[in-house]
């Protein structure tokens, strides 16, 4: 159980220094993982950015993910589901092109004014950083975002996730650390005792220190 995303931060910090992992840049994903990726990227000595993903909804449900798709069009799809429902080639592609969109302006949203797009990071060492996974769906379309842009090296690092969700991310990253990957999981939050949004402003302000 984490106090909040500060505390566990600082524990999945912690970890990060006793493995000697190094990294160039630690790439949190908004909004949630700002306040555990700060702590992350000063100890690992590392520029902090973001990389964004959108969850994409099935049709009339767009709270059931049939897939997630990174600010650069990279996706994952639940290819499972969108079998059981009968999703149309053209309900994706539509829904894919929207949210890389929103995607892209979320992401241009954090970053500096002279800047947009992901930070360079050909031959560089990234560890992509969240809150907590449970299916993996944002994560796994980050994490191809992040290789599709020429890193040598790819970790993710979550303070929780689920044991599914994290081994099925294992395929995606060079490496992926997650400090617990309890049975009993259920979501996210229950592994905090302070879990309240995060707002865009108080994500900017982790990217500013």
């Amino acid at each position: 159980m984490f106090d909040d995303r500060t505390d566990a931060g600082e524990r999945l910090a912690a970890e990060l220094e006793s493995r000697g992992l190094e990294a160039d840049i630690v790439l949190g994903i908004p909004r949630g993982a700002l306040p555990v990726a700060r702590p992350v990227a000063d100890a690992l000595d590392a520029d902090l950015d973001v990389v964004v993903s959108r969850k994409m909804g099935a049709p009339g449900n767009p709270e059931l993910a049939i897939g997630a798709v990174a600010s650069d069009g990279s996706v994952w799809y639940n290819d499972d589901l969108l079998e059981r429902l009968g999703v149309s080639e053209d309900y994706l592609e539509e829904i894919r092109e929207e949210e890389a969109e929103n995607a892209a302006e979320k992401a241009d949203r954090y970053r500096p004014r002279d800047r947009s797009g992901l930070a360079d990071l050909e031959g560089k060492r990234a560890v992509v950083v969240d809150d907590g996974v449970a299916t993996g769906a944002t994560a796994t379309a980050c994490l191809r975002q992040v290789q599709d842009s020429g890193a040598e090296y790819v970790a993710l690092a979550v303070p929780v996730g689920s044991p599914r969700g994290v081994a099925d991310l294992e395929r995606e990253a060079d490496e992926v650390i997650a400090l617990e990957t309890p049975e009993s999981f259920r979501a996210v939050g229950q592994f905090y005792r302070e879990f309240g949004q995060v707002t865009d402003e108080e994500a900017m302000a982790y990217l500013d220190r």
